[in-house]
């Protein structure tokens, strides 16, 4: 691991115990978990389907997809996070492959999945597109990539993961480093996916107070990009 890994590490160690604070995160309140849980089943293949959590965090949204019945295999640099997140599956008495490494380069060898998710990660990442293009070739045919994102709000003083991601989370961190630091929009991120995929749909998700505990002002959304089956499908795309 990179000096500047392992400090980003540190830093989301460190972060790992009140992360589910944040009613997004932990998924504590029911309406919160139930809205997480409608919006997945929204955007997955039937079960069983082989799902690869990038970022996977605590695991709650992991947690959701294995009581869905789906498997699972969760992703994060923070050993913190990964613990908390087979603890929380454990006590749930669920299952899910939960490993240790850069969500950037998933530790999976050359297994294949049906599904990669990630959800507010691709601000962290120094090369999102490159990132992008790998994550579409864990994909088998017919896969899909499903990316829940946002652009934060900027403002000083507003605090929370919107203030925070506008500067540095850790020296040399900065937007010089992360092209996407404060996130990005869903027609700038659409226009990344567009190319790697057979069909594009984007929806807005602001509008879904439940979601994120309570109402927002930022701009929230998800991109489901579907890989072409064999025979190729004619490519459309959506806005």
């Amino acid at each position: 691991m990179s000096g500047q890994s392992a400090a980003i590490a540190d830093f989301w160690n460190a972060a790992a115990s009140s992360f589910d604070e944040e009613p997004d995160h932990g998924l504590r309140a029911d309406s919160t978990r139930g809205a997480w849980a409608d919006l997945l089943r929204s955007c997955m293949p039937a079960p069983p389907a082989e799902v690869l959590d990038v970022g996977c965090g605590t695991g709650s949204l992991s947690l959701l997809l294995a009581q869905a019945g789906h498997r699972v295999t969760g992703v994060d640099l923070s050993s913190e996070m990964i613990e908390k997140a087979r603890a929380k599956l454990a006590a749930a008495r669920a299952e899910a492959r939960l490993l240790v490494g850069d969500a950037a380069r998933p530790p999976t060898g050359g297994r294949l999945f049906d599904v990669v998710l990630c959800r507010h990660l691709v601000w962290t990442l120094p090369d999102p597109e490159a990132t992008l293009r790998r994550w579409v070739g864990l994909l088998r045919e017919g896969g899909r990539l499903v990316l829940v994102e946002g652009q934060w709000r900027r403002e000083a003083g507003e605090g929370g993961e919107a203030g925070e991601s506008a500067r540095p989370y850790v020296a040399g961190a900065g937007a010089d480093a992360l092209p996407w630091l404060g996130g990005i929009s869903a027609a700038d991120l659409a226009a990344c996916v567009r190319p790697l995929v057979a069909d594009l749909r984007v929806e807005s998700l602001s509008g879904i107070p439940e979601l994120w505990g309570g109402p927002v002002a930022d701009e929230r959304y998800i991109v489901i990009g579907e890989i072409a089956s064999a025979p190729m499908r004619s490519r459309t795309a959506r806005w």
